[in-house]
C-alpha cells in the first residue's frame, strides 16, 4: 500500500510540474492603429488665432500611457496622441519601441505649452524632459511644431 501511494505521489508532481510551464508571451503582430477620440486646437498666445487642428487618440489610464505610440510605424500630420495625467509634475519621455520622430510637447493644468522636446529619435531610451511642471503631453509628427511656430506660452483647447 505504502508502494502505491510514493507512486501516486511521484505520478501527481509530474502532472502538476508539467502543468505549470511558463507560457510563451505573446507578441504584438499587428500595428497600432490610430483610434479618433476628440479634436484638439493650438492658438498662439500673441495673436489668440489657431494654429492647428488634430484629431486626438487620449492616454488616460496606465496602460495607454505607458505605451502611448509604441508599436506604431506612422501618424498623419492631423493626428496627435493626448496624455492626461491626475496631476502636475515634471515629466519626461523616451522613445521606447516608438518607431518614427516626433515632437513631444508638454503642457500645463491652465493648458499652455511648457515647453517643446522637438524631433525625439525613434527606439532612443534618453529621457526627454519637461521644462516645468506638465499635466498633459501631446505627441506630434516631428518637425509640424516648428511648421506652425509652436512655442512656449501657446495654448491648447479639447
Amino acid at each position: 500500500m505504502k508502494r502505491y501511494l510514493i507512486s501516486g505521489a511521484i505520478i501527481a508532481s509530474i502532472i502538476v510540474s508539467g502543468s505549470c510551464k511558463e507560457k510563451t508571451p505573446k507578441v504584438l503582430t499587428q500595428e497600432v492603429v490610430f483610434k479618433k477620440e476628440g479634436e484638439l486646437s493650438l492658438k498662439k498666445l500673441a495673436t489668440d488665432s489657431t494654429i492647428a487642428r488634430l484629431n486626438i487618440e487620449i492616454a488616460d489610464d496606465e496602460y495607454r500611457t505607458q505605451t502611448g505610440l509604441m508599436y506604431r510605424k506612422s501618424m498623419k500630420d492631423d493626428q496627435a496622441m493626448l496624455f492626461i495625467f491626475e496631476d502636475e509634475i515634471p515629466r519626461a519621455f523616451y522613445m521606447k519601441n516608438t518607431q518614427f520622430a516626433i515632437d513631444i510637447i508638454f503642457i500645463n493644468s491652465d493648458r499652455k505649452v511648457v515647453n517643446i522636446q522637438k524631433n525625439a529619435q525613434p527606439l532612443d531610451l534618453t529621457p526627454l524632459p519637461s521644462e516645468g511642471p506638465a499635466q498633459y503631453v501631446l505627441e506630434v509628427n516631428a518637425g509640424l511644431s516648428d511648421t506652425w511656430t509652436l512655442g512656449t506660452g501657446d495654448s491648447v483647447a479639447w
